[in-house]
Parts: C-alpha cells; structure tokens; sequence
C-alpha cells in the first residue's frame, strides 16, 4: 500500500512537472526567447531532477573527473530502467544531447520539448534514416562541443544481465573521432524495472569510466571497440552494484 501511495505521487508530480517544463521549453524556442537556449540546457535538468526527488531517489557519481575538461565524447551507457535516463540527464554536468527511439518523440508534452532541447530521435528500423540521426548527432558534437548519451543495448535490460552491444554509438565515434567513455549504472531495477508501472525509493551508483580514445582506429575496428567498451561498462556496473550487500535497499 505505501509503495502503490508513493508511485501515486510520483505520476502526479511528474505530470504537473512534465506540463512545466515542457510548455516552457516548446515556448522558449517556438518565439525564439532571448534566454530559449538557457532553458533548453536547463530544463531537462530540472525536469529529471524533479522526477528523481518525487521518487525519493539519491544518485551518487563516480568518476566525474573524465569529463574535465569537457570535450565532445560519445557516451555508452548499461540500461535497467527509465531512471537511468533521469539519473544521467539530472546530474551529468555536462552539455549533453541524447539519442532515443523515434517513438519518444509522439509521447504528448514530453515528445515536443524533447525534440526542442535537441535530442535526436532515431529510427531504428530504418537503416538509412538511422545513419542520418548519427550523422546529425556528429554535428551537435562538434558544433556545441557536447556529448551525445546512448544506451548501446537498444532497450532495458530486465534481470540485469548485459545485453549485447549496437554499433552505432561506436560507429559514430570512430567517424568523428572522438572517445567513447564508458558508465556503469546501478540500482535503478530496484526504483523501477522493467515491466513494471510501481516505482520504490533509493540510491543509484553512476560510475563514469576513462575515455577510450579512437586515434589511428577506423571503422573497420568497430567490433573492437565494442568488445572494449562493453567490457568496461560491465567492470563499471558491477563496481557500481558492489555497494549493495544482498538486500533491497543499497548500503550509503
């Protein structure tokens, strides 16, 4: 009954949060404010901030030093549960754009405001429009100097096992030359799993890796550099989890 009550909370203050935001990012950059471009950088920040308190949920970051100073990067990252969305896109201080399925992009309030913020949406049935969305998220990189967050599995995983690795995000660093930086995420299974609409209370771990570089590597060395990345997101997710002690809630 108080995890049904706290899930109530949480869908209502994210609704009203969702309306806020959403309505002044679309209105920022529909009238092209003055200040349009400061509120799309903070607004999603907010906005997931406001959806990690409503839920009771700490996040706890690791390895900030790689990403000083900052520097377009793409970002790969392991995926439990929607907080892993909120948990990055609330606390990376960084300028970030995240590539998501086209599918976000018709979810009323949230859909317009995402595409607004310059999140890139992604046909992943589509080879052709797919190498597109890459190719535009190469621009922002270097254009805004930002770094762009996948989440290489494609969905979330729903026992925590690693799943296999999509090429795209490693595809797109070795075209633009910049480091793929690994992170290991954990504890959002237990806030809100997969398959699940109840959502709980408690910590989550974001462990950030070393960036690794692409110099004198080319696509051909795409599976390579999966191998590798994969690799680290797996040591860092796990370092991550080590803070648990076998129960529920994670030892702080």
């Amino acid at each position: 009954m108080i995890r049904l009550l706290n899930t109530l909370r949480v869908y209502l203050l994210g609704f009203a949060s969702t309306v806020y935001h959403a309505a002044i990012i679309v209105g920022s950059t529909t009238f092209k404010t003055r200040n349009a471009d400061r509120i799309c950088f903070h607004g999603p920040r907010n906005w997931c901030r406001s959806l990690l308190w409503s839920a009771g949920v700490r996040v706890e970051l690791e390895g900030l030093e790689h990403l000083d100073p900052p520097r377009p990067a793409v970002l790969v990252c392991n995926h439990e549960s929607w907080y892993d969305v909120f948990a990055l896109a609330g606390k990376l201080p960084v300028d970030y754009r995240f590539v998501g399925k086209k599918e976000l992009a018709r979810i009323p309030l949230f859909g317009p405001a995402w595409i607004a913020s310059g999140h890139i949406p992604i046909d992943r049935s589509n080879r052709k429009a797919a190498i597109d969305s890459l190719r535009r998220a190469g621009e922002i990189m270097r254009r805004d100097n930002a770094v762009v967050v996948m989440f290489p599995e494609g969905t979330r995983s729903s026992d925590g096992t690693l799943l296999p690795f999509k090429k795209g995000a490693f595809v797109l660093a070795l075209e633009t030359g910049v480091p793929v930086i690994p992170i290991g995420v954990s504890g959002g299974r237990r806030i809100m799993p997969k398959g699940s609409m109840l959502v709980r209370p408690g910590t989550m771990r974001v462990h950030i890796g070393a960036p690794i570089e692409v110099d004198g590597l080319t696509v051909q060395d795409r599976d390579q550099l999966v191998e590798k990345a994969r690799l680290a997101v797996e040591r860092l997710r796990a370092d991550a989890s080590m803070v648990t002690d076998g129960s529920d809630e994670p030892r702080i």
